[in-house]
């Protein structure tokens, strides 16, 4: 009797063949299944309905995998896509400097009115480019300084200003959408000598506002 409970090797091999090659880890679970059956031991309905809704279920979850994968996968290369040009913008900004300081320098001579135009010129190509990408100035001088887009590198007492408020950028920083390129180089503004502070009102260095006693 027992050679009506025995393993028929073509239907073991159909179900291997149904079984997906992402879940080739449960064809264990199948095996051990045709192995009860083959010890004279048959599943009944309650089991096989078990065995169905928990493969049910496994390959619901697998499927939610593949999907949230899929969506990393967009995203990644979403940001890809919008960053890509940052070590091409980190390599012309100085040039960019250089013309900005170029105009500056033209600026303060007499009859360098030809040289002023033919660089101011080119200086608002430059920014037209850097507009394409998406590539922006970073608004600083005024504003409360942020550690995120702002580098401290000089602390100065201002009545005219808050503490902590930025009185003079000495280099332009740029952002790419909400990413930051390279952050404004800033002076911000101290607690004034009349505001209780004992220490010499003289310029002094400064990492970020967080650095102070």
């Amino acid at each position: 009797m027992s050679d009506t409970h025995s393993q028929d090797p073509q239907a073991e091999a159909s179900i291997h063949d149904q079984v997906p090659a992402d879940e080739e880890i449960d064809v264990a679970a199948h095996d051990a299944a045709l192995e009860e059956v083959g010890d004279g031991q048959p599943l009944g309905p309650e089991d096989v309905e078990e065995q169905l809704a928990d493969a049910h279920n496994r390959l619901l979850r697998t499927q939610a995998e593949l999907e949230n994968f899929r969506k990393r996968a967009r995203r990644e290369l979403d940001e890809e896509r919008r960053f890509g040009p940052l070590s091409l913008i980190r390599d012309i900004l100085p040039v960019l400097d250089n013309l900005s300081r170029a105009v500056e320098s033209a600026r303060q001579r007499d009859n360098a009115e030809g040289l002023l135009e033919g660089v101011q010129m080119v200086l608002t190509q430059f920014e037209g480019v850097l507009e394409q990408y998406q590539c922006r100035p970073i608004d600083a001088t005024g504003a409360v300084f942020d550690p995120n887009c702002h580098e401290a590198i000089l602390q100065v007492p201002s009545p005219d200003h808050p503490p902590g408020t930025v009185v003079q950028v000495t280099q332009i920083g740029y952002q790419v959408h909400d990413r930051v390129v390279r952050p404004s180089q800033v002076i911000v503004a101290a607690s004034s000598p009349a505001d209780g502070d004992t220490e010499t009102s003289g310029a002094s260095p400064l990492g970020s506002p967080s650095d102070e006693g």
